[in-house]
């Protein structure tokens, strides 16, 4: 009988720290999300692609991402460069000096446009908070819902923006996102991504970008207004002419 009660409570032992070990927590979401993405593609590779009239390209230079938007007109070419902690704006060849205000402005919306083409990579960023809201339904599939908060120290101009996503729990992949923003008089969107495709190992998606009026609900339930039909199709955001050149990772 002894060696029964010794059997049973070492079983119990055993299934509760299986289940210990294997607690979903918003990082390892986020990793496995990351990895079915494109992984270390992300951080290795020449990327470059359109979006509206502008054309974009990402570069990794001495373990540094460097970004740049590239605009082109009958008469001009504009390159706008931005590094880590620096930013650079070249018209034909020559280096144009911008005051702070517009040096902010044009470096934020380069960069806004790299973090949401490669999402969910930036998610592993070191001013990213993570956490694990529990799980939502949507259009009859099962999310891990998580917020996405920035330390305001190397968060960006928007730091204090407040970012929720679906990851699905059957691919792992992020199918929508939300967010809050300050500027501009301050808003909310919904992001529904679809036409989904890999280039050479990495994912990249378009979306349907939805807003609301009903600026009383917090962005932690716009799930639900859009669950209502109670979001209205702001625009759509599509990448084309997608390149990516995997001849810096073996």
């Amino acid at each position: 009988m002894q060696k029964i009660y010794i059997l049973i409570v070492f079983t119990v032992l055993v299934s509760c720290l299986g289940k210990k070990s294997n607690t979903v927590t918003a990082q390892n979401i986020i990793d496995e999300s990351i990895a079915v993405s494109g992984g270390e593609r992300f951080r290795n590779s020449h990327i470059s692609f359109d979006f509206r009239d502008r054309s974009y390209v990402l570069d990794q230079e001495d373990d540094q991402r460097i970004m740049r938007r590239i605009y082109k007109t009958d008469s001009s070419i504009t390159v706008d460069i931005k590094g880590p902690g620096k930013f650079q704006r070249y018209v034909n060849d020559s280096l144009i000096i911008l005051n702070d205000t517009m040096v902010t402005k044009y470096s934020n919306s380069v960069n806004s446009v790299h973090y949401f083409a490669y999402l969910p990579y930036g998610l592993n960023d070191r001013a990213v908070n993570k956490e694990l809201l529990g799980s939502s339904v949507i259009k009859g599939k099962a999310y891990f819902k998580i917020k996405v908060t920035f330390d305001k120290e190397g968060g960006g101009y928007d730091h204090d923006d407040i970012y929720v996503y679906w990851f699905n729990k059957k691919t792992m992949k992020p199918d929508y996102f939300a967010y809050e923003f300050h500027t501009d008089g301050g808003g909310m969107r919904l992001r529904e991504a679809y036409n989904e495709r890999y280039v050479n190992g990495i994912r990249f998606v378009d979306y349907y970008n939805y807003q609301t009026t009903d600026l009383n609900t917090p962005i932690l339930k716009i799930d639900s207004l859009f669950e209502a039909n109670k979001l209205e199709l702001l625009s759509k955001i599509e990448l084309k002419n997608i390149i990516v050149r995997p001849d810096n990772y073996n």
